[in-house]
């Protein structure tokens, strides 16, 4: 196979995106090119002061868009116009290659029948917390699995789950199908999925192909992303009225407490379930955003720019 692109949205760059360029540069299946489009061209300048050695990298191609300029879904799009590559790969600049052959192993499966998107499993950092632990193995087991519409009724939403931390994409299947949609504040890779599945294509997780990405949210930012979430799913009813994602919200609190048990660590519980109770709210308001003032969605929102009217 000829050398794929990567895609990598940018924001603030440090020490650690360097690692992630190096270990894209060292894959076992070579990148043509990387593709940055990074947010505040003042940010970039300076991570290049303070990273000289990253010039080094020949096939790095750099544009710069301002931050109200950001969208998940058309600040995509633009860079996908950008490749010509028959396969391409979104990630985001805070998932680390967990080894060599992520790429060779992300994009395998598109060479099956149907297959459309192919995307990694997410492995938490060392510092995260149990429960962060737990929430990555919950949306991403060791078991690779092949997703189309028949699994609906098995796997609800999770039928449409993708992730853009690490996903590969086949052009054609990507052009045919009009690609990313030109706004959205969040989840551009689930609608995506979704519109694939209703094609009659299929989507790919991927198990051996492995990325490090976790977060550690406060409780404030996670009612703030649970409000966008929420926000994305009222604004595509015709992807997510009909696979509530409310039911799958529930059994990942209650199996948390039951592996946070397990371990004996059930202190975390109470603190688990707080947070819980963040998520849920910032995703109901987000759910109903249109009952809402601009005030209180500029309040709850995580994106302001998104609702500046700019776009």
């Amino acid at each position: 196979m000829q050398g794929i692109d990567v895609i990598i949205p940018v924001y603030k760059p440090g020490a650690s995106f360097i690692e992630l360029i190096e270990k894209l540069e060292q894959q076992s299946l070579s990148v043509h090119r990387i593709l940055l489009v990074n947010t505040e061209q003042k940010y970039w300048e300076k991570f290049e002061s303070d990273y000289p050695d990253r010039r080094r990298y020949e096939n790095i191609e750099v544009w710069h868009i301002s931050k109200e300029e950001f969208d998940h879904g058309k600040t995509r799009r633009e860079a996908v116009e950008r490749s010509e590559a028959e396969i391409f790969v979104m990630m985001t600049d805070d998932a680390m290659p967990a080894d060599a052959f992520l790429l060779e192993r992300l994009v395998k499966p598109l060479s099956e029948e149907n297959v459309a998107v192919s995307y990694a499993r997410q492995l938490a950092r060392k510092e995260a917390g149990s429960a962060e632990q737990f929430t990555r193995e919950f949306n991403y087991p060791e078991k690779s699995r092949i997703k189309s519409e028949k699994d609906i009724a098995e796997l609800g939403i999770k039928t449409y789950f993708c992730s853009n931390v690490c996903a590969a994409y086949r052009r054609d299947i990507y052009e045919e199908l009009g690609g990313f949609v030109p706004r959205a504040i969040f989840n551009e890779d689930m609608i995506y999925a979704a519109g694939c599945i209703k094609a009659g294509y299929r989507i790919a997780y991927t198990a051996d192909a492995k990325v490090v990405h976790s977060h550690q949210y406060t409780n404030k930012e996670q009612f703030h992303r649970n409000f966008d979430l929420g926000v994305s799913q009222a604004e595509h009813p015709e992807v997510f009225e009909s696979v509530p994602a409310e039911s799958e919200g529930i059994r990942l609190v209650l199996r948390t407490a039951a592996y946070l048990r397990k371990k004996g660590e059930s202190r975390l519980i109470l603190p688990m379930c707080i947070t819980s109770i963040y998520k849920f709210f910032g995703y109901k308001l987000g759910k109903n955003y249109k009952k809402l003032s601009f005030r209180r969605i500029m309040k709850y929102t995580m994106n302001k720019a998104y609702w500046n009217g700019s776009r």
